[in-house]
């Protein structure tokens, strides 16, 4: 086979890079080609994203691929899930797309109660219940009678409207529409019935396509602003999630778990069938779709946004100390001093982070951290803790089997700190890494959809091939981790 040059386009909740991916048939080689922010902005009172300044980067990278004489084979765009532009029927952009933190969909999930009962929204979409679900934006935008919703004749979620403003076309890929609420992972077409009882427009609903699908070319008119020719853009796993899961480098047939780790932890399984049982629901897991036909059943955890939000506060207060300051501050703090359910609502939206954390601790009659090293030791254990409360879950009520392993991939994976702790917490190995997950999944799924990789298991040979992986083992007093999990346990039940 021919070397494929592939541009992978990651979007995080923070930042976006364009990742050049070289495949030999055998190994994937990763340059990072392009790296920018992604800074939404308070707008007009609607939290919303710069999609424009996006785009506008995403042609600078595949420029800087261009003057380095690179001829690309295939570009794919991942993002996080949930958000979506409005075209109307010209296909021009109507208003700017609202972030998911935005408070408009305060106390909607109670108002779409009303219409239809929880349990058969859950029963019809298998997908846990998060207010910013695409689902509660919609029926935002419809109680505000926003005219965008009105006059839209095509809804596309993130990665595929930034794929529209490169080919011109308009479609849609299961897994990113597969966190909105409004597809049934059974038929794995949308909720027809469900999106009638509530009232939104069909006819904004495009066609269903799987990953792996060659959505368009490259625009010539963009191609030849470029200086390029008219690459292949392809649907790959659309949602982050998906993407970073496909590369999990595990073993066919092993039982195993993942944390795909970054802004947030999603720690689920891989499964071949949707489960929608009343104890899924209950759980509040989620049934999202994966590459391949599979599905991913997962928890959504706070994550590393805790930490995140702590750091941006206490930079702006004084002098600012890195992550990696951070873990070395926490190393030196006392262990256990208090544990927090990391998916409390309260630690959900921006803002002053620390004192969220110290008032809850007042709140639960904890003791409360001081300072940084104190509050990041907190952070990172109760991260660790909720693991394996999610795991638990996984093991006992849903899948009733074993799981043996925990890979953890992206970002957070090389927090080592994290990963000693997450290892003592479940009593059970943890393999960290690749970091680069969600990027490689992207590259080599574009590369199946060009025919160069067969399936998700040839896919994970080529991973384990490629990228080296650590090992962590259980360590320290397995009694004082058992303790800190039932404090946990007592938070979580109220």
């Amino acid at each position: 086979m021919k070397t494929l040059h592939l541009l992978g386009f990651d979007f995080g909740a923070s930042s976006g890079r364009a990742m050049l991916g070289t495949y030999d048939g055998r190994t994937l080689e990763l340059e990072e080609l392009h790296r920018f922010s992604n800074d939404p902005v308070m707008l007009n009172g609607r939290f919303v994203w710069d999609v424009q300044r996006l785009f506008f980067e995403m042609k600078a990278a595949l420029l800087k691929a261009v003057r380095a004489g690179i001829r690309l084979d295939g570009i794919g765009i991942d993002t996080w899930g949930v958000d979506f532009g409005l075209l109307d029927r010209n296909g021009h952009l109507l208003g700017i797309p609202v972030h998911y933190r935005d408070a408009r969909t305060d106390d909607m999930m109670e108002e779409a109660f009303k219409t239809v009962p929880k349990e058969e929204i859950f029963r019809e979409t298998g997908l846990a219940f998060m207010q910013f679900n695409t689902l509660y934006q919609l029926l935002a935008m419809k109680k505000e009678n926003d005219p965008a919703l009105e006059i839209a004749d095509t809804l596309l979620f993130t990665p595929d409207l930034l794929a529209y403003f490169l080919t011109g076309e308009r479609a849609t890929e299961y897994t990113i529409a597969s966190t909105s609420q409004l597809i049934d992972p059974h038929t794995r077409d949308w909720a027809w019935g469900l999106i009638e009882k509530f009232g939104l427009p069909k006819r904004i609903f495009t066609p269903l396509q799987p990953a792996g699908t060659v959505r368009g070319l490259l625009l010539k008119d963009i191609a030849d602003e470029l200086g390029m020719e008219q690459v292949p853009v392809i649907a790959v796993g659309s949602h982050d999630t998906a993407s970073a899961v496909a590369a999990v480098p595990a073993r066919e047939g092993s039982s195993f778990a993942y944390i795909s780790s970054g802004t947030w932890s999603l720690l689920g399984a891989e499964i071949t069938e949707p489960l929608s049982t009343v104890e899924v629901m209950k759980a509040n897991y989620t049934n999202e779709g994966g590459v391949n036909g599979t599905t991913r059943l997962l928890k959504n955890i706070m994550g590393l946004w805790i930490i995140q939000e702590c750091k941006r506060e206490w930079d702006r207060r004084a002098d600012a100390v890195d992550f990696a300051g951070l873990v070395r501050l926490a190393e030196q703090a006392p262990a256990f001093k208090a544990v927090i359910d990391v998916d409390d609502p309260r630690f959900l939206a921006p803002g002053d982070m620390p004192a969220r954390i110290q008032q809850y601790c007042r709140e639960k009659n904890l003791p409360v951290p001081e300072g940084r090293g104190e509050i990041s030791r907190v952070i990172y254990e109760s991260l660790a803790l909720k693991y394996r409360w999610a795991i638990e879950r996984l093991e006992e009520d849903l899948l009733h089997r074993k799981i043996d392993v925990l890979h953890i991939v992206g970002g957070g994976s090389k927090n080592l700190m994290l990963n000693r702790m997450t290892a003592s917490a479940i009593n059970r190995p943890v393999i960290a890494g690749p970091s680069e997950g969600t990027a490689i999944g992207n590259l080599l799924v574009q590369a199946m959809a060009l025919g160069e990789i067969s399936s998700i298991p040839a896919l994970r040979q080529v991973v384990s091939a490629s990228f080296e992986n650590d090992e962590y083992r259980p360590e320290g007093d397995p009694a004082a981790w058992d303790a800190a999990y039932e404090r946990l346990r007592a938070l979580i039940n109220g």
